[in-house]
C-alpha cells in the first residue's frame, strides 16, 4: 500500500521531446542575428549583378571582367602592394566617418579634411625633410592637426549653435579646396611648377618619405594599428562608452552627466585628425608631394566603408581592402577591356545605396523619437 501511495505521489516525468516538437524559427532567428552581414553581402551581390548587365551591354564577358579587375589589383606583379597603398588611406578616411556616427553625427567632410592634411603633411614633410624619418613624423602630426582643426569648426558649430554637421562639413570642404588651391598656386607652390604651371608644392626629400617594410606600406601598418586602436577606445574605454552612450540617446547621456558638447566636438577632433592623417601619409608616401588631384575622391568613399563595415572600427579594414582592390585593378580593368574605370564608381554607387537604405532608416527615425522624447521631458536640446 505504502508503495502504491508513493507511487501515486511521485510526479510523472514528462515525455521526451521528439525532434518535430523543436521551434521551427531557426532559419528566421539566424537571418535576424546575421542581419548586418546579410546586408552587406546581399548589397554586394546586387551592385555586381547590375555591374555585370552594363559590362555585358559593352560586349565583354562580365566574368572576365571581374577577374581581370582582381587579377590586376593582386596578382600581377606589384600588385598586391599597391592595392594596400590604396586601402591604408581608406581606412583611415572610412573610421574618419566611423566615429562621429558612433555619436551620431555624420561627419562627410572627409575630403576637405585629406586635402588639407595632405598640403600640410607634404609642406612640413619637405621642409623638415633633412630630419630623415623624424620629417616623416613631423609632416604626419601636421596632416592630424589640420585636419582636425578644420573637423573642430563643424564640431564647434554643432555643440554650441545647433548647426548641422552634414551642411557645415559640406561648405567646409568647398572651403578647404579652395585654400589649398590658392596655397598651391602661390606661397607653397614648387619653382619648377612655377615654369610648367602645373600646381604642386616641393619634392619631399627621399629620406621623409613613407615606404614599405618587406613590401608592406608603412602606411598600411599605421591605418591598421589605428583601427585596432579605435575598437579599443570604443569598446573598453570610459571615453569609448561616452560615444556610445550619446550615440544612443544623447538626452538620457546629458541626465546621467555626459558632457555632450565635449563628445560632439572630439568626435569630429579625432575623425578630422585621421582623415588629415590620410591625406599626409598620401602625399609623402605616394606622390612625395601635394598636387590637387592627389586625394581624388578618398574622402567620399570614407562613406561608403564606414557603412560597409556597420561602424565598426576593426571592420573597416576588409570594407577598404575591397574598395582598394576595386580602385587598384580599375586601370588594368580598362586598358585590357577598354571598359571605362568609372565602372567602379558605378559598382561603389550601388553598393552604398543598398547598404545605407537600413542605415539610414534607422537614423531617421531615431532622430524622430529623440525630437519627440526631448520634447516631453525638460532637458530640451
Amino acid at each position: 500500500m505504502t508503495d502504491l501511495t508513493k507511487e501515486s505521489a511521485a510526479p510523472a516525468s514528462p515525455p521526451p521531446a521528439k525532434p518535430e516538437d523543436k521551434p521551427s524559427g531557426g532559419a528566421l532567428a539566424f537571418l535576424f542575428s546575421h542581419q548586418s552581414g546579410i546586408v552587406i553581402a546581399v548589397a554586394l551581390l546586387v551592385a555586381l549583378a547590375i555591374g555585370a548587365i552594363l559590362i555585358r551591354y559593352q560586349g565583354v564577358s562580365p566574368f572576365y571582367a571581374y577577374e581581370t579587375l582582381v587579377k590586376e589589383a593582386l596578382f600581377v606583379d606589384g600588385g598586391l602592394e599597391r592595392t594596400l597603398v590604396k586601402t591604408a588611406p581608406l581606412i583611415l578616411t572610412g573610421l574618419a566617418v566611423v566615429l562621429p556616427l558612433r555619436v551620431g553625427l555624420f561627419n562627410i567632410g572627409g575630403q576637405g579634411q585629406l586635402n588639407l592634411g595632405a598640403i600640410a603633411g607634404a609642406w612640413l614633410g619637405y621642409l623638415f625633410g633633412g630630419w630623415g624619418p623624424l620629417g616623416a613624423v613631423i609632416g604626419m602630426a601636421a596632416g592630424i592637426v589640420a585636419g582636425a582643426a578644420v573637423a573642430a569648426i563643424a564640431g564647434a558649430l554643432k555643440a554650441w549653435r545647433g548647426v548641422h554637421e552634414v551642411i557645415s562639413t559640406i561648405m567646409l570642404n568647398s572651403i578647404s579646396v579652395g585654400i589649398t588651391w590658392w596655397l598651391v598656386q602661390g606661397p607653397l607652390q614648387a619653382e619648377s611648377a612655377k615654369v610648367s604651371h602645373i600646381p604642386q608644392t616641393e619634392e619631399i626629400p627621399e629620406a621623409a618619405r613613407v615606404g614599405s617594410i618587406v613590401g608592406i606600406p608603412v602606411s598600411f601598418l599605421i591605418a591598421v594599428a589605428l583601427a585596432a586602436l579605435c575598437w579599443w577606445v570604443l569598446g573598453r574605454t570610459t571615453l569609448g562608452f561616452k560615444f556610445d552612450t550619446v550615440g544612443k540617446n544623447k538626452h538620457a547621456a546629458v541626465y546621467a552627466g555626459v558632457p555632450l558638447n565635449k563628445i560632439i566636438v572630439l568626435s569630429m577632433v579625432f575623425g578630422g585628425g585621421l582623415a588629415g592623417l590620410a591625406g599626409a601619409l598620401e602625399a609623402q608616401g605616394t606622390l612625395h608631394r601635394f598636387e590637387p588631384a592627389i586625394t581624388g575622391s578618398l574622402g567620399f568613399d570614407g562613406i561608403t566603408i564606414a557603412l560597409l563595415a556597420r561602424i565598426n572600427p576593426v571592420a573597416t579594414i576588409p570594407a577598404a581592402f575591397l574598395v582598394g582592390v576595386l580602385r587598384t585593378g580599375a586601370g588594368g580593368l580598362q586598358f585590357a577591356t577598354g571598359i571605362a574605370p568609372e565602372i567602379v564608381d558605378l559598382l561603389l554607387a550601388l553598393t552604398l545605396l543598398m547598404v545605407s537604405i537600413p542605415v539610414l532608416g534607422k537614423w531617421i527615425f531615431r532622430s524622430r523619437a529623440d525630437k519627440v522624447q526631448a520634447s516631453a521631458t525638460s532637458w530640451g536640446n
